[in-house]
């Protein structure tokens, strides 16, 4: 199964793309779309959507799975946020994607195994996880840590219903 796992931002979306291959997790690629806070945001919007749309048409992920919004943080960011993540959900939707969504919580624990683990922790462990050559963009590491997570998920919901 190949998915592709998004860390939404207004200024930076960080994207990845894991494959399962058996017991074992393949690093496909992973990247940023990076905009300016210069540029009016509904045009920030569209390079999100433009962009994740080329990376879906190029890999062809079978699923995608998005981080949710982090709750502590103003309300004016909180609106970007929503409205990026906004943007990233409906590129998905509109190339026939099944959408997932993963708190941080959960995104940490499945790829650090401890919740409140750094940004740090994550971008070493994604390495490690996936044989990385070199840690990842921070937001690349967490598009690929949210892959992951839904990989690991994916797999205990299939294997708990076979029960």
């Amino acid at each position: 199964m190949r998915v592709l796992g998004i860390d939404p931002g207004s200024n930076i979306t960080g994207y990845g793309i894991v494959e399962q291959q058996g017991n074992r997790l393949v690093h496909v690629d992973n990247g940023c779309i990076v905009t300016t806070s210069k540029t009016l945001l509904y045009l920030r919007l569209k390079e999100i959507y433009s962009g994740l749309q080329e990376v879906i048409l190029k890999y062809d992920p079978e699923a995608v799975s998005i981080e949710n919004i982090f709750f502590s943080m103003n309300a004016g960011s909180a609106l970007k946020l929503g409205q990026a993540r906004g943007a990233a959900i409906l590129s998905a939707v509109n190339a026939g994607k099944e959408v997932f969504e993963y708190t941080p919580m959960e995104v940490k624990s499945a790829v650090v195994g401890y919740g409140k683990a750094s940004k740090d922790q994550v971008q070493k462990m994604t390495k490690v996880l996936l044989n990385l050559p070199e840690v990842a963009q921070a937001d690349a590491a967490d598009a690929l840590a949210v892959a992951i997570c839904h990989l690991n998920s994916y797999k205990f919901k299939v294997q708990s219903s076979k029960t």
